[in-house]
């Protein structure tokens, strides 16, 4: 049986996560930023990826990162999820990351971008829409045609965090091509996340490195989105334990009638409903992260029942840390909308948790109803 806690390691990387992100990006900072065309706090990728050598956690030690794992970059992310916290992580250490090691190279260029993420001096993109699931196909991905290969990529909408990539991992109907963000247009999108800006990217123009044909890359892509899906779960759960502790700090301090407005029974239900929803979605995230490091059979499996419920209890957590927050929740000054913003993006993220829950069936054979 997987062991689903934390170890003294993980304690350590969270404490050290935590402190660095209350230093360089605590919610004043991430406030100020969040309207400005640059929202990343200035100085926090170079610590947090080269200072404490988080981007290189899933990178083995002969390919310059830290050889952890999957475990650790949840941590990573559990705490990145709590400040809401605008860094490229989930998509330059995780999804590009782990789409470069299926590609399963020692040498050569995918071995070479790999030690420069893992040591933070640059950061890649997977250039497919960030809505895309990990059962799903990439745009660009489509079967070469009769006389070939089909022409380069059409423009990706909705990438996420393409303007602070230096390179973009762009899949093509010949094979997955690493180019660099510099020689592609990148024209930004409106989110509604405004911590993790969307771009629509158009590589047609620019050539780039061929890293792996169209066969293994589309088995890369797939294994480095079913990575990104199954870690984003542990960012919605950090998301959806800092609304609650938030939400009980405020509503013990908040007075009405000489009581705290949390002594009332009403709230006191709502709160304690919301943490057992809090405390599975702690297992089916650990769980999911702990499947994925280990390479078990069922991480697919795994993963989607992860993303399914923690999608659900990620949005309801910050809709509750609004709603109980009263006035003061509804301010742009608050950070409660960033968490809700965040919540609901991360909700159709790598699969919506329909798209997630049709997994589940499909992979279990559970037929739809009659």
């Amino acid at each position: 049986m997987s062991d689903l806690l934390y170890s003294e390691t993980e304690d350590d990387l969270r404490a050290a996560v935590r402190s660095l992100l209350a230093d360089r990006a605590d919610a004043r900072t991430v406030l100020g930023r969040i309207e400005t065309p640059d929202p990343y706090p200035p100085g926090l990728w170079e610590a947090l990826a080269g200072g404490i050598g988080a981007a290189g956690l899933l990178v083995p030690e002969k390919l310059g990162g830290q050889g952890a794992g999957h475990r650790e970059a949840a941590v990573v992310l559990e705490e990145l999820g709590r400040a809401v916290t605008p860094a490229p992580y989930l998509t330059s250490a995780v999804v590009a990351t782990a789409t470069l090691l299926a590609l399963g190279a020692e040498t050569g260029p995918v071995a070479e971008l790999l030690g420069a993420l893992a040591g933070g001096e640059r950061v890649a993109v997977l250039a497919v829409p960030f809505s895309t699931a990990p059962d799903g196909r990439p745009a660009g991905t489509a079967p070469a045609g009769p006389d070939g290969p089909a022409d380069p990529a059409e423009p990706v909408p909705a990438v996420a965090d393409a303007v602070a990539a230096d390179v973009l991992l762009v899949p093509r109907a010949d094979g997955l091509y690493a180019v660099d963000a510099a020689d592609a247009v990148l024209t930004p999108r409106s989110s509604l996340d405004l911590t993790r800006p969307l771009a629509l990217v158009d590589a047609g123009g620019a050539g780039g490195t061929r890293l792996a044909d169209a066969a293994a890359a589309g088995e890369a892509v797939r294994s480095g989105l079913l990575a990104g899906a199954g870690l984003l779960a542990s960012e919605q759960l950090g998301l959806a334990e800092w609304c609650l502790e938030e939400t009980v700090r405020h509503t013990r301090e908040r007075h009405q009638f000489n009581r705290p407005v949390g002594s009332f029974q009403a709230l006191k239900h709502r709160m304690a409903q919301l943490w057992l929803e809090l405390v599975g979605a702690r297992a089916v995230a650990r769980a999911a992260a702990d499947a994925l490091a280990t390479g078990a059979a069922d991480a697919a499996l795994t993963v989607a029942v992860a993303q399914a419920y923690c999608s659900k209890v990620a949005v309801r957590a910050a809709e509750e840390c609004v709603q109980l927050h009263g006035g003061i929740g509804m301010t742009w000054e608050h950070p409660a909308h960033l968490a809700l913003k965040r919540a609901k993006s991360d909700a159709i993220a790598l699969g919506s948790a329909g798209r997630h829950q049709d997994a589940v069936a499909a992979l279990v054979d559970l037929p739809a109803p009659a």
